[in-house]
């Protein structure tokens, strides 16, 4: 004698638009991720106008004069006594590049000293920071 089952059994399906409300939620939880996480790594200054190359320096040092003739070296804040001892470790030894990204408001004999004392820690080459236009 020949039972038969109570219960069929159906191929499981994948379902399609599920999968898509996922994707999208995903791609735009990403997106908004990686706005967020946009940082320029560098203190708010109001740098002068002016038209300027891009930068092929792989890792640079930044030195960051503000308005208030603050200075600091990779955010951290340093004195024109202590600028040539804090930047000669972080300094690259094939291509010694600094960015001087100074305040339009900076005292230029502020931000000379500080490019000074930049020289004297071994730094080669100078480049400033400017706004686009």
């Amino acid at each position: 004698m020949k039972l038969r089952r109570s219960r069929t059994f159906r191929r499981g399906r994948i379902e399609i638009i599920p999968m898509i409300d996922v994707m999208f939620f995903l791609l735009a939880t990403f997106m908004l991720a990686s706005l967020s996480m946009q940082n320029l790594h560098s203190l708010p200054v109001n740098l002068p106008r002016g038209q300027a190359q891009p930068m092929q320096t792989a890792s640079p040092v930044t030195l960051t004069i503000t308005g208030g003739d603050r200075i600091y070296l990779n955010h951290t804040p340093v004195t024109l006594d202590t600028l040539a001892a804090r930047l000669k470790p972080m300094l690259g030894k094939d291509d010694p590049a600094v960015i001087v990204a100074a305040d339009r408001k900076a005292e230029n004999g502020t931000v000379v000293e500080a490019m000074l004392q930049a020289r004297h820690a071994g730094a080669s080459r100078f480049l400033i920071a400017v706004e686009r236009q």
